[in-house]
């Protein structure tokens, strides 16, 4: 049977999206050469983690992550980065010399590559819609601000193997997307459930030991030959207090809510479970058979309301979720605004704190809380629609075991 309409190509989809990434690069090349004395990396909102990890990493002089050890210096992290991501860091460096400039634009090659592959996973499982993805306000704005692309692609691709049955290739994938961020970890438990759903447990293990395995196959030589550095991105982050984009942030500076750091890590893992758990037994009571793996969307906003950091780029996270999980434009509209706000009043505070002209912190807070507000209504439509089932066939592909499916 003919498609009633037109479909959009892959080609157009990639086109899409190495347009955006490379309209963000060039967003952000006038900080690219490191010569930030002006605060420009705040008034031209170019800031990107990229230019002085180059430096604070000390990947110059072809330093080994985790395995050299990094020089101390005072107010300084390294090796503060999962594996996967440091070494992504030092391929770049290797590329690219020692210079601020190259240095990125290698790293830009690198994220513009992680993103086309999680623009070809959204379009095999969701068709057009990769182009929003492609060309969203998020991915531009935040694309090349940090590292987390690799991790999504990851991510990413492990659901199409997922939606193709491979359920062993699925959590090799996962396993290594949480060897570059942790978050694709939490994708096992959603995953695992819909392959309970479907009364296949064996294949829900597999998926759990796969992502297990591949994990420690990637991160174990590190942890026997250097077990402190390696350690190194679990204590930075167990010690590292509310960021500036948390409502922790806020709730401590305007509520008087209790602020010490261990207070935070265990209040706020305690929160992210029970509200988790909440949303799903509501989901549950309310639609009984829903796809379990929808539940990616809550718990991946659960997390990101309850911890005590929301990086800027960890919106790319829920982008191709977006595509998958909640296929209604208006709220992902709203959260790309609300994101993108975020983005220019965050920097420009910075500016303002930083001595320069800037906007006020309260402006800032504002869309801070004006983006919570939208993801709740995100989960408010997860929990009211059902979504379509996760399968490798929205472009014309079939399962996997298309055999034993009807055509």
């Amino acid at each position: 049977m003919k498609h009633a309409r037109r479909t959009v190509g892959l080609g157009v989809v990639l086109a899409c999206v190495v347009g955006t990434m490379a309209i963000g690069t060039a967003l952000k090349s006038p900080c690219a050469r490191g010569d930030w004395s002006d605060l420009r990396q705040y008034r031209l909102l170019c800031y990107s983690d990229i230019v002085p990890l180059l430096g604070t990493e000390q990947l110059r002089g072809g330093r080994l992550p985790f395995l050299d050890p990094c020089e101390e210096i005072e107010g300084q992290n390294c090796d503060e980065y999962p594996v996967v991501t440091m070494y992504a860091m030092r391929a770049a460096a290797w590329i690219a010399g020692e210079e601020y400039g190259p240095f990125f634009y290698a790293n830009a090659v690198i994220l513009t590559a992680a993103a086309a592959a999680v623009a070809t996973g959204v379009w095999l499982l969701a068709g057009r819609r990769a182009l929003w993805f492609a060309l969203a306000p998020t991915l531009l704005v935040y694309g090349t601000v940090n590292w987390d692309l690799i991790a999504v692609a990851f991510a990413t691709i492990a659901l199409v193997a997922f939606a193709a049955r491979r359920d062993g290739w699925a959590g090799v994938l996962l396993g290594l997307g949480a060897a570059a961020k942790l978050y694709p970890a939490l994708l096992v438990v959603p995953l695992l459930a819909q392959r309970l759903q479907d009364r296949e447990p064996d294949r829900g293990i597999r998926l759990a030991w796969a992502a297990a395995a591949s994990w420690v196959a990637v991160n174990l030589p590190f942890m026997i030959a250097a077990p402190g550095s390696w350690w190194e991105f679990f204590r930075f982050n167990g010690a590292r207090p509310a960021d500036w984009d948390s409502g922790w942030f806020i709730a401590c500076r305007t509520v008087g809510v209790t602020c010490d750091t261990g207070t935070i890590n265990a209040v706020s893992a305690v929160l992210f479970l029970a509200t988790f758990a909440a949303l799903w037994v509501w989901k549950l009571t309310r639609s009984p058979s829903f796809p379990r793996w929808t539940l990616i969307l809550p718990l991946l906003v659960c997390f990101l309301l309850t911890n005590k950091v929301y990086s800027p780029q960890y919106g790319l996270w829920l982008l191709p979720v977006f595509a998958l999980v909640l296929p209604d434009l208006k709220p992902f509209v709203a959260f790309a605004v609300a994101d993108v706000a975020v983005f220019v009043t965050r920097f420009w505070f910075f500016e303002e704190l930083s001595g320069g002209s800037g906007t006020p912190q309260w402006l800032f807070e504002v869309a801070v809380v004006s983006r919570a507000v939208v993801l709740l209504w995100c989960v408010a439509a997860w929990l009211v629609r059902d979504a379509d089932p996760l399968v490798l066939g929205r472009r014309g592909w079939r399962p996997a075991d298309a055999a034993a499916q009807p055509a």
